[in-house]
């Protein structure tokens, strides 16, 4: 087992946190970044395909885009994202990068301490979130450009990896180090808090950070009910809420420490892949049903699969499923490949990919194709497809039963990749989180039910100084959810300004990220 990177909660943390990010993914870095400080303007000279954005930044350009009206300045821009916020941060970070241009940012950064924001970001493993938990050596959807974070280009920090212009696609682990990296050189190292596991995030009423505050201490408390205030002839009015966040860090021995403190603000930046998407069938939990590709690369270097064995049964019509098909096929590796659409499905994620930046993606796709038992195709003599087919169960034996429109049939297998999909998991928020999606009835998705947000601040509609970004709001690329870092910093700092708490101007010192 690898050495934890530790980085203890700090001694001396105070009793509220004005803001704790909860996910320490590439939306919580690029949140962690702005409110650090750098703050992004129009650059000196600046030009952008788009004449109308540009003149209404040239209107403030003495200003930081985090000081100006986002919904100003997204009005009548169109992009991949559905959140206008998201798609003005791309198209000033990469102007007409859907049209195959690549103009350069029209950005510059500066670094202006005074509007520093204390904060904490908390993560389950090392800064970058899933991507360290992806097979290294595939290649991601996105350009690599695509996944760089606000500041410091992808391609400085991997010269010489790129495998051509065209397919300029980077590997999870080359982006993960970039984001690792990212963290040490923009100084941010400070502000993490690795190997910390959020248990509950309550909202908190008045006198109730007192208790938190003398449990800290180890002091006993008496437990008073919180009683709220009541307008006559109206609603039940509390004073303004904080939120209490608890949870344990492990440490490199093992052992769990724990952790209690409070926050003014709560960001959710968890992602999508807190828990796999099950088929909730018969025998799913048996020992040879995983719901993770990294299981299959696991079996390959323990040799406990291998061309001399039953056939390995992946589930799945979607990248991950792909992506493992192409494993297992360069090693040689019977497959069974299982699936509910039809092969001419519009909705297949094939079909929105270009051949030509995606040649092993349509090479499974061609597989899917040609070598269902209809087609009797012996092109890929170790691959078999089954579209419009799904899993009836599995059975003790390494069996699993597959059935089709006008028939069942019984494979004998080695192994079964269920790859269906990930959904976030809230446990640690009242009702699972559910109560902040657009339908309060449903689980959260990040495709179904997103968290449903102000569009220009990405705070929760259901709760105030609750904020969302990422995979949780439906920004599932690295490119659009630095948006959300762009609308929660914005939305904080004209908050404090109010207060008094920031300098009302920025655009003064400063260095120049």
């Amino acid at each position: 087992m690898p050495l934890l990177e530790e980085n203890p909660l700090p001694r001396d943390l105070p009793l509220t946190v004005p803001v704790v990010i909860i996910g320490n993914g590439p939306s919580g870095i690029s949140l962690s970044y702005l409110l650090s400080g750098y703050r992004p303007y129009l650059a000196a000279g600046a030009v952008h395909p788009n004449p109308i954005l540009l003149s209404k930044l040239e209107e403030a350009k003495h200003l930081s885009i985090i000081d100006q009206d986002l919904e100003y300045l997204s009005e009548g821009l169109e992009g991949r994202s559905s959140n206008p916020v998201a798609v003005l941060f791309d198209t000033l970070l990469h102007p007409n990068a859907d049209f195959g241009y690549k103009y350069p940012s029209v950005l510059q950064w500066r670094l202006e301490k005074q509007q520093h924001i204390p904060h904490l970001v908390l993560g389950k493993g090392t800064p970058g979130g899933a991507w360290h938990a992806m097979e290294g050596s595939m290649l991601t959807i996105s350009l690599g450009i695509w996944m760089e974070l606000p500041g410091f280009n992808y391609r400085d920090l991997a010269q010489g990896k790129q495998r051509n212009v065209i397919n300029d696609r980077a590997t999870p682990e080359e982006i993960s180090s970039y984001y690792k990296n990212y963290i040490k050189l923009m100084g941010l190292q400070k502000n993490f808090v690795n190997n910390t596991y959020v248990t509950s995030i309550l909202k908190l009423h008045r006198g109730q950070e007192e208790e938190i505050d003398n449990e800290r201490r180890g002091e006993a408390v008496e437990s008073k009910p919180q009683l709220a205030e009541k307008e006559d002839n109206g609603p039940t009015q509390f004073s303004q809420t904080t939120w209490e966040v608890r949870g344990y860090q492990r440490v490199q021995d093992g052992s769990h420490v724990p952790f209690c403190f409070c926050a003014e603000n709560v960001v959710l930046a968890t992602g999508a892949s807190d828990s796999p998407t099950r088929l909730d069938v018969e025998g799913e939990d048996l020992p040879f049903v995983s719901h993770c590709i990294t299981d299959l690369g696991a079996a390959i270097s323990k040799r406990s699969l291998s061309q001399s064995s039953d056939p390995l049964l992946i589930v799945g019509a979607g990248l991950s499923a792909a992506d493992a098909v192409l494993c297992a096929y360069n090693n040689n590796i019977s497959i069974l490949h299982v699936f509910r659409k039809r092969v001419d499905d519009p909705s297949l994620i094939f079909k929105q990919l270009p051949k030509m930046l995606y040649p092993e993606y349509h090479k499974v796709y061609h597989m899917m194709c040609t070598q269902s038992p209809a087609a009797a195709s012996i092109l890929y003599p170790d691959y078999s497809s089954f579209p419009e087919h799904c899993v009836v169960s599995f059975q003790p034996g390494m069996k699993c039963v597959l059935q089709s429109a006008n028939s069942f049939q019984v494979f004998k297998i080695s192994m079964a990749l269920v790859l269906i999909g990930t959904h976030p998991n809230l446990f640690f928020m009242k009702d699972q989180g559910k109560y902040l999606g657009l339908d309060t009835k449903k689980a959260i998705s990040c495709k179904h039910n997103p968290l449903d947000i102000h569009p220009y601040t990405f705070e929760c509609t259901k709760e105030a100084n609750l904020f969302s970004m990422g995979p949780l709001i439906g920004d599932n690329f690295v490119r659009f959810l630095k948006g959300g870092a762009l609308g929660i910093t914005s939305c904080l700092v004209k908050r404090l300004k109010k207060k008094g708490k920031l300098i009302a101007d920025g655009g003064g010192g400063g260095g120049i990220a």
